[in-house]
């Protein structure tokens, strides 16, 4: 999976939310939370369960109502913003700008591959248009970054999760997007599409592309994000650097387990290592008898 070089803009897109309330009916989740998402970076969110990651980047895309504060879109030259209230913006206009894989996905039946994939242009086509030259060359693109191209005639019924998982985040890049919120992306897919999706990532982010993701794999958001946003009880405990962020003593506070991290000396990024009950057993384990028996 890799991103063409002709993808960059000069013109990128910004994504922030500020001082975020949100609930869940007269519960209150998210207690104001601000998140900025800048063209060329990968912003990381972490936390335990019900920390508050996934209703924050369901706010920024609009997904779920506002208690208070703002979520501003903006077409960024470097040197300036023209941000815009996300909400002054129609579902369409929204669309064009903001793409999210979320967790929650309608199971698609009697649809092919490609079909559900050409969802992701229709934020680009009028009522009763058929497809331009340039949706069908977004399709495309979609199904080669995702690895899906050789399956693209093929009936989703009669794929497996992970690979489903693929076909909804090719969905979201048929929408051609300049701002991607991802959560959990890496969900039910095997070690080598989980790499390839955080490559996938990485060279999104290097050609203009602001991203957001929710991660549970802390080693995965320390070799992806530029910028980590660790959330506890729906309040940011730390953000910044993962260097400054994913540190043993910020971690064993949030996540109430002893929790030591090491730089890795080859890729000089942050490895995380939990203590559990049996992390330091000082004597070998017993073999186990894996014969087949006769």
């Amino acid at each position: 999976m890799k991103v063409h070089e002709n993808s960059r803009n000069t013109i990128a897109d910004e994504l922030r939310g500020d001082d975020l309330v949100l609930s869940y009916g007269r519960t209150e989740v998210v207690h104001g939370v601000s998140l900025h998402l800048e063209p060329g970076l990968v912003t990381a969110l972490v936390g335990p369960n019900g920390s508050g990651k996934s209703t924050a980047l369901r706010a920024l895309a609009r997904l779920h109502a506002i208690d208070s504060g703002t979520v501003r879109v903006g077409a960024s030259t470097g040197t300036e913003t023209d941000a815009r209230d996300a909400a002054s913006l129609s579902a369409k206009e929204f669309a064009r700008t903001v793409a999210m894989l979320s967790q929650s996905r309608p199971h698609p039946s009697g649809l092919e591959v490609r079909d559900v994939v050409a969802y992701g242009r229709h934020p680009h086509r009028s009522r009763f248009s058929g497809f331009a030259d340039a949706d069908r060359a977004a399709i495309s693109r979609a199904l080669e970054l995702t690895g899906l191209a050789e399956m693209a005639d093929r009936p989703v019924d009669e794929l497996s999760g992970g690979e489903l998982q693929r076909v909804w985040l090719a969905t979201s890049l048929a929408q051609s997007t300049g701002i991607l919120l991802l959560d959990e992306p890496t969900n039910h897919l095997d070690l080598r599409y989980q790499i390839e999706t955080l490559d996938l990532v990485r060279d999104l982010a290097d050609h203009g592309t602001a991203l957001g993701v929710v991660l549970h794999d802390l080693d995965h958001a320390a070799s992806v994000a530029d910028r980590v946003v660790l959330l506890h009880r729906g309040r940011v405990h730390a953000a910044g650097r993962p260097a400054d962020v994913l540190t043993g003593q910020n971690l064993t506070e949030v996540y109430g387990l002893r929790i030591d991290t090491l730089v890795d000396a080859d890729t000089g990024r942050v490895r995380v290592i939990p203590r559990g009950r049996h992390h330091e057993r000082t004597t070998p384990a017993p073999a186990l008898d894996v014969r087949t028996p006769a």
